[in-house]
């Protein structure tokens, strides 16, 4: 891996140098091109539409070994945060040991890596027991509405999941525990009046939602690692307006599964203080948590054996933020998470990976790959 960075290195900058914003379907299909064109020496590339998104692509890797018994899918996706024209203002650069650019390390370096992985095992000959799939979605960073059940449909057909997101920090800790995210969006109507000549006429739906909010917020439970944040408010139309209409779009965090039905049932059970408003909720859970199983905790334990014999310590850590690992480990697929690149400042115009740590987080995804 460490003679291969160079060629890593090349197959990154053309990937990050394709910006692939959600929702840019001209974009992802040329990430999609150019993906195929990279690759079609050790894999075929199947492309599922997904209209509005860009393809979806699942990579079946020739690797060597006999039957294949089993299956081992790594999971990725091909969109960013950032806006198109991002790459303007902060170009790919390799500089003072760190790799910088919009979508380099989350997680177009992910997807170099687990390539260059595969191509060490067919390029020596190192027999890998189980087929061996990537897939790369398009629409991770917005929710993976459309990928969903294609990364669900995988996850039944095989084995172990292992998610190229970055690690954790700049020790690059695997992770094996994820909280599951949701989202609310409570509405209030009221009744609108002149706010000078006839104020009493008025039920401010702003008014109402500011007193749902403070019972919403309440819904935390730190102890239980249960987190909601009202994050955006919209309502009202002039100063001198009573208003008829507000909203509140929520952002809910949970550790436990089990926690959730009590939590949906707390917003469904929101009633308006003045009974002339009427309230309405909206929304769910989109992520269940990936929560750490034995099985989770055996494939870190082996994982963190495989990066020893390279003499390079492993931990593992939690997190709050979701990837699409959740859904599989959700279905009891043992899965590994944050086998991506080691850096920091992903979703800013800060993101950056470490050179150093290339070669140990490729070789650890051959070591797994052959060892599973």
């Amino acid at each position: 891996m460490q003679a291969k960075q160079s060629d890593l290195l090349v197959l990154l900058k053309k990937m990050v140098e394709l910006e692939t914003p959600s929702r840019d379907e001209a974009a992802i299909a040329r990430f999609a091109d150019l993906i195929e064109a990279e690759t079609r020496d050790i894999a075929k590339v199947k492309r599922i539409a997904a209209k509005g998104f860009g393809p979806h692509l699942i990579l079946e890797f020739d690797l060597p070994g006999g039957r294949k018994r089993g299956q081992i899918l790594g999971v990725a996706h091909c969109d960013t945060v950032h806006p198109t024209g991002t790459l303007a203002k902060f170009p790919f650069a390799v500089a003072n040991g760190r790799v910088r650019g919009p979508g380099a390390l989350d997680i177009k370096g992910g997807i170099a890596l687990f390539i260059f992985a595969a191509r060490a095992l067919k390029a020596l000959n190192i027999p890998v027991n189980k087929k061996l799939l990537l897939e790369i979605v398009s629409d991770e960073e917005i929710g993976s509405d459309s990928s969903r059940p294609l990364t669900e449909k995988l996850a039944k057909q095989s084995d172990y999941a292992l998610v190229v997101e970055p690690g954790t920090g700049l020790t690059g800790k695997l992770k094996t525990a994820r909280k599951g995210t949701g989202d609310y969006t409570i509405r209030v109507e009221g009744i609108a009046s002149h706010a000078g000549v006839d104020f009493t006429a008025g039920a401010s739906a702003i008014v109402e939602l500011a007193r749902q909010i403070e019972v919403i917020a309440g819904f935390t439970d730190l102890k239980r690692g249960i987190t909601v944040n009202p994050g955006v408010i919209r309502g009202g139309t002039r100063t001198n307006v009573v208003a008829s209409e507000a909203e509140v779009a929520v952002d809910i965090r949970i550790n436990r599964l089990k926690d959730f039905t009590a939590l949906d049932r707390k917003f469904r059970k929101l009633k308006p203080f003045d009974k002339r408003c009427r309230v309405t909720v909206e929304g769910g859970l989109n992520r269940p948590p990936m929560e750490r199983t034995k099985a989770i905790g055996q494939l870190f334990e082996k994982a963190k054996a495989l990066a020893w014999e390279m003499e390079v310590p492993l931990e593992e850590s939690s997190t709050g933020g979701g990837s699409d690992g959740n859904f599989t480990a959700a279905l009891g697929i043992p899965t590994l998470d944050g086998l991506g690149c080691v850096g920091e400042g992903a979703h800013t115009l800060n993101e950056n990976l470490l050179v150093e740590r290339i070669p140990d987080r490729a070789a650890l995804i051959a070591k797994l790959i052959a060892n599973l």
